[in-house]
């Protein structure tokens, strides 16, 4: 199982969410908060699996997050 964190400061929450939605045909993923970060659990069908759609979902969630901009404060 892999474990990504996402800062609340910098990634909305929609953005995670979309990213997840969008890699969850290539593994399991669930998303859990903490009062700083998204924190975001995956397990696919491999070793080499999980760190592709690992590094997928981040960057997914970082090209969300520059085209519509941080949280709101």
């Amino acid at each position: 199982m892999k474990s990504l964190r996402f800062h609340r400061e910098l990634y909305p929450g929609e953005a995670v969410d979309e990213a997840i939605k969008t890699l969850a045909p290539w593994a399991e993923i669930t998303r859990e908060a903490s009062p700083s970060h998204w924190i975001v659990r995956l397990s696919a069908r491999s070793a080499a699996a999980e760190r592709r759609v690992a590094g997928e979902l981040m960057n997914f969630a970082l090209g969300l997050t520059v085209r519509r901009g941080p949280p709101a404060s």
